[in-house]
């Protein structure tokens, strides 16, 4: 069977959906959410060239849509799978948009005039968006999604369509179907710690203590504040900003036992970042090892330094809210002095954990996971994207913590066996 079914759109996803494709096989891509693009699509820049996120993204998100040899299938979930390598059968569900996907142009024009405004998951909470909405300006595919959990019925989106593509409740139902395949790659990406578990740094407690994530919203051009740094208080440019390390790794007591490959690169690319904008904010970073292990990682680090970042080798115990900052007290372990630092912004540069529902995929699909929570491969020595199940590859961090690098490499391995599978009948 010359078909192959990728499960998961983020980088990985579609790094080796498009790597299939160009071998002449046709490739189902599923995605639970409305758009693929995964975390990628939220950051502002990469490291350690401090590329545009999007720029590198979007022309693979478009040749996904456009390829030839690729289906795509977004707000759909896998429900079951059945078979073995050559002849599987994956069950499949399509979650309604309300949307006829057919006629809708993504105009926006009946974002313009909802009245409802609800959390935004794709501004990490720190947006909004309508009722009926696009998650961000380069959504692939280019469709608008009601919510109709937050819907009124207000009957405005519905007038405003000349397309008259926006449907009621009662008009879109959820579709079962399913796809034959020969091999299946497993991409389905992370989640992020919940740094409401690290209870002494007060997350949600104290405004202007924020998740990374959250960061990356705000420090996003395209994000809720223009790419302006604001705190979240009262909108005020802070004057001081501190990124905490290690918030959901290397914490043996909540569970997070292994390091989460990224934080130390991602918080010194956002200090830079702040400094290449506003200069005067004094940025430091405190941490117990800077983990720079890639290429050019060291030399990002340096630089950073010399724009004036602050790396304080230290782990503050408990932070708290004082006359409108953020006090963090924390004993610099490199000269044994203990600072007092009056914050206006703490950035917590939380970990990559594995998916809520990584166990319950890895009982459908008949793989395993490994003390971490992760997707494990059967071998490390024999091949790190093979399952336990032949015919069944994994690729990027549902597997491990990575970066966006070490992603695309295994998207393309997983690819490169598929592929492999495949030939060989």
């Amino acid at each position: 069977m010359n078909k192959a079914v990728v499960i998961g759109g983020g980088i990985a996803g579609i790094t080796a959906a498009l790597d299939i494709a160009g071998h002449g096989i046709h490739v189902s891509l599923i995605e639970r959410e409305a758009s693929i693009g995964g975390h990628m699509a939220m950051l502002d820049k990469t490291f350690p060239t401090n590329d545009c996120s999007m720029c590198i993204l979007s022309p693979k998100m478009v040749e996904v849509e456009r390829h030839p040899n690729i289906t795509l299938y977004t707000c759909t979930e896998v429900t079951a799978i059945e078979g073995e390598a050559g002849n599987f059968s994956i069950h499949v569900t399509s979650h309604p948009r309300f949307i006829k996907e057919e006629d809708c142009t993504g105009c926006g024009d009946c974002v313009e005039v909802c009245p409802v405004e609800v959390y935004n998951r794709f501004d990490a909470g720190v947006g909004v968006r309508k009722a009926i909405y696009k998650a961000h300006p380069q959504v692939v595919p280019n469709l608008v999604i009601r919510d109709k959990d937050h819907c009124i019925d207000c009957g405005l989106c519905y007038d405003v369509c000349g397309k008259q593509a926006v449907l009621r409740d009662n008009e879109d139902t959820e579709k079962d179907f399913i796809l034959n395949a020969g091999t299946i790659v497993i991409a389905t990406g992370y989640d992020v710690f919940d740094a409401r578990k690290k209870t002494p740094y007060k997350y949600l407690s104290i405004p202007d203590v924020i998740t990374s994530l959250e960061f990356e919203r705000i420090i996003n051009a395209s994000g809720p504040t223009g790419g302006k740094i604001k705190r979240i208080s009262d909108g005020r440019v802070p004057k001081e900003i501190v990124f905490i390390q290690c918030v959901g790794s290397r914490d043996i007591p909540l569970g997070c036992p292994s390091c989460s490959a990224v934080c130390c690169m991602y918080a010194i690319k956002n200090a830079m970042l702040i400094k290449e904008k506003s200069p005067d904010i004094r940025v430091s970073i405190l941490y117990m090892d800077i983990r720079a292990y890639g290429k050019g990682y060291q030399e990002y680090y340096d630089r950073a330094e010399a724009l004036g970042v602050r790396f304080i080798r230290g782990m503050p115990g408990d932070i708290y809210s004082t006359n409108g900052t953020v006090s963090v007290v924390v004993e610099n372990t490199e000269t044994k002095e203990v600072e007092k630092i009056n914050a206006d912004l703490v950035v917590l540069s939380v970990g990559i954990r594995p998916n809520e529902d990584a166990s319950a995929i890895a009982e459908k699909f008949g793989i395993t996971c490994d003390d971490t929570g992760f997707f494990s491969c059967a071998d490390e020595k024999c091949g790190p994207v093979k399952t336990l199940k032949p015919g069944i590859f994994i690729a990027g961090t549902c597997k491990e913590p990575m970066d966006i690098p070490d992603s695309v490499m295994e998207g393309g391995a997983a690819a490169m066996q598929a592929v492999m599978t495949m030939m060989r009948g």
